[in-house]
């Protein structure tokens, strides 16, 4: 790794308080260093003369491997024409697809666009071997996954045990069993409704075959993620997701909060793609935004933080997810393609392709509402701008998101070519607030590291953080982001130059380099005499629900490329 002096750029590095200042970042061995320990004669110097430099961006939440996403490729051969881009090596391998893009693509337009991180936010625990293969492959980013277990029966077994300790536990194992890095819940709850009723469930619903509700699964995971430690605690996708009216369950989830014992002043709770659980009204055809209610708790609640899942109008998507009463019924409102999967004992999922339409009353409300939660709540630091790829539009559009958030004429020129009676549901219209570039950086690298809790090395470019770097061919002392948003765009679609790891892997905008990154998961530590109980309870339930064996579950290090560990120092009693 050679030593790299980036010079005259404007610094943007929120966790380190620096707000377009004008300075210089030194690159040695990877890391970050002061510029004193640079050799000139030695480095290569780049001149980042009215450029602005930032962190590599984070994803919190992109759905990029797995075999959901591959069956996405599968079910969409119309998704890969006149998309595909030959070999150019040795810079790069050959990309496809644009929704459900090919590994090579996800990698090369991620790093195009600046983004050094991305994790795959949903992996059933039977099915994540198949989802750290295509982690593997994906080049440039650094990845992680979030493992499911909202509806798998062991942990429910054990809630309505009331065995704290032993569900801790059990989620630890499985954390570091699978080699992920966060727990994630999916409508809590609905695989055991689905399977047994075919319906979906609310928060406070019971659920068939067990004496629980999926408040009780929330409020139970979230306490023992507290015991856990975990960095980054819940990422929940709320019940009834997609259904008119459930701005009211995301309310009442949030609310959970106050039932969790927390240990740390940390948020307890990330409620993922909001825009598609903020709908008010009884039905589609009364349907309006429920945006500025969200926006308003999110100002109480401090525990909370979230992410929009934003609608980019004009653009096909094909939504993905381990909600199967939510596809099948958007299915049926489609009438075009379905598939449907249920996973042992773990979760159930479904594929739709859709397209957001411009003129479209309902997506025109999903378009406003996510722009309504982020502008009114006004908490860079809490709200995270994602379009939960590729269920809102495909991540290669982040930029245009970016522009709805700086400039309000970016918002009024979509407005003019949405649909009117829509707007007229919504706030969005009124709504002056424009965030600046260095909230920019806080939503899209220093807010994600924290919640990550990577912020040592991550999401920031003070000395000793890793060297992924963004440079984008922008002078914010000349252009007015605000009427100029199409120059930021431009920027931002295709950085200047993208430094990896200490490697440059993107110039003027193409890719020059394939490097691979890392991928990171913790590991919970368990008291041994606990681990005893643990290791019985799981021999005998994996025998009794499983049609695998026990080992089989459990991925080396080995098998993931260029593995990271997380220790984690958990609160858990023996």
């Amino acid at each position: 790794m050679s030593e790299i002096l980036i010079r005259n750029g404007f610094v943007y590095d929120p966790i380190n308080g620096i707000n377009g200042e004008v300075l210089d970042i030194a690159v040695k061995g990877g890391k970050i260093v002061d510029p004193s320990q640079i050799d000139l004669s030695k480095a290569l110097v780049i001149d980042a003369k009215g450029k602005v430099v930032m962190p590599g961006g984070i994803d919190i939440h992109s759905h990029i491997a797995g075999p959901k996403v591959n069956i996405g490729r599968l079910m969409r051969p119309e998704d890969h024409y006149l998309t595909n881009k030959p070999h150019k090596l040795p810079y790069r391998r050959a990309e496809t697809g644009l929704t459900v893009p090919n590994v090579f693509r996800i990698g090369y337009d991620y790093a195009r666009m600046g983004y050094t991180l991305v994790v795959e936010p949903a992996t059933p625990p039977i099915k994540t071997r198949h989802t750290h293969e295509e982690l593997d492959d994906i080049p440039i980013i650094d990845k992680a996954a979030y493992v499911l277990v909202d509806s798998n029966w062991l942990a429910l077994d054990l809630i309505v045990e009331g065995s704290r300790e032993l569900l801790a536990a059990y989620l630890a194992w499985l954390l570091y069993a699978t080699k992920t890095y966060a727990l994630k819940l999916v409508d809590p709850g609905s695989d055991v409704t689905w399977v047994l009723t075919g319906r979906g469930i609310d928060v406070d619903e019971q659920i068939p075959a067990y004496n629980i509700t999926p408040r009780d699964i929330v409020r139970e995971i979230g306490n023992a993620s507290q015991l856990l430690n975990l960095p980054h605690k819940m990422h929940i996708h709320c019940n009834r997701l997609g259904y008119p009216g459930n701005y009211l369950t995301t309310l009442k989830t949030m609310d959970i909060t106050k039932d969790i014992s927390r240990i740390s002043e940390t948020p307890a709770l990330h409620v993922t793609h909001v825009q598609f659980t903020g709908y008010k009204g009884e039905s589609w055809a009364t349907l309006e935004s429920g945006g500025e209610d969200i926006a308003k708790a999110m100002r109480a609640n401090p525990y909370v933080t979230l992410d929009l899942g934003q609608v980019i109008l004009g653009r096909p998507a094909t939504t993905m997810t381990a909600d199967a009463p939510f596809e099948y019924v958007l299915y049926h409102l489609t009438r075009w393609k379905w598939a449907n999967a249920d996973t042992e004992v773990e979760t159930a999922a479904g594929i739709v392709p859709y397209k957001y339409k411009k003129r479209s009353f309902v997506n025109t409300i999903q378009w406003a509402i996510g722009l309504e939660v982020a502008l009114l709540t006004r908490d860079p630091w809490r709200v995270i701008p994602t379009t939960d790829h590729p269920n809102a539009g495909p991540f290669r559009d982040y930029p245009i998101m970016f522009s709805w958030l700086i400039s309000k004429k970016a918002r009024e020129d979509l407005i003019k070519e949405a649909n009117q009676r829509a707007l007229r549901k919504t706030t969005l219209p009124s709504i002056d607030v424009e965030f600046s570039l260095h909230d920019i950086a806080v939503m899209t690298r220093a807010a994600p590291a924290k919640l990550l809790g990577l912020e040592r090395f991550k999401g920031h470019l003070g000395v000793g953080a890793d060297a992924d770097i963004a440079i984008y061919d922008l002078n914010p002392r000349e252009v007015d982001l605000s009427r100029e948003y199409e120059k930021f765009v431009k920027a931002f679609k295709r950085a200047w130059l993208v430094i990896k790891s200490g490697e440059i892997v993107v110039r003027e905008g193409e890719v020059v380099k394939t490097t691979y990154g890392s991928t990171y998961y913790i590991e919970p530590e368990i008291p041994s005499d606990l681990k005893r109980d643990l290791d019985s309870f799981l021999k005998k339930k994996f025998k009794e629900y499983y049609s695998i064996a026990l080992d089989s579950i459990f991925i080396r290090e080995y098998e993931l490329r260029r593995a990271v560990k997380i220790p984690i120092t958990t609160r858990i009693k023996g």
